[in-house]
């Protein structure tokens, strides 16, 4: 997506500079959590935002992060905000959830969250095996 494409505020100086600053300071969580069906290890949603908050808070920068539904599918949309002001919108992530029962609605919004949490911040949330899990390898 072409920066100038992507929704967002007028101008994003302020939080583009503070986001690199964030960037220079964070580490990927701890996967401290295991995933049976996968055989992996993550981190869960807790760690990764005890981790992140206190860096964030450290730039002006926050985090809001809106979960929706439709039909068994949920939608997490994140936006990057700065004290300034300055905001980003990124692409919202829909998943489906695994049931359609208010704990599978929760654990695919948790999930989802979790995710494009990771992926706006450039962080890593889970083992990276290359795909080899979701290839069969």
């Amino acid at each position: 997506m072409e920066l100038e494409k992507m929704d967002r505020s007028e101008s994003i100086e302020n939080l583009a500079k503070a986001f690199v600053k964030f960037q220079a300071e964070v580490t990927n969580p701890a996967n401290t959590a295991d995933n049976p069906f996968f055989k992996s290890r993550y981190a869960p949603l807790n760690e990764v935002l005890n981790l992140v908050r206190p860096i964030l808070t450290k730039y002006g920068l926050a985090v809001i992060q809106n979960p929706s539904t439709q039909g068994e599918s949920v939608t997490v949309t994140t936006i990057i905000i700065h004290e300034s002001g300055e905001w980003i919108k990124l692409d919202p992530l829909t998943l489906k959830a695994d049931k359609n029962t208010a704990q599978g609605g929760g654990s695919a919004i948790t999930y989802a969250r979790r995710e494009a949490l990771s992926a706006a911040l450039g962080i890593s949330s889970e083992d990276d095996d290359d795909g080899n899990s979701a290839s069969g390898n």
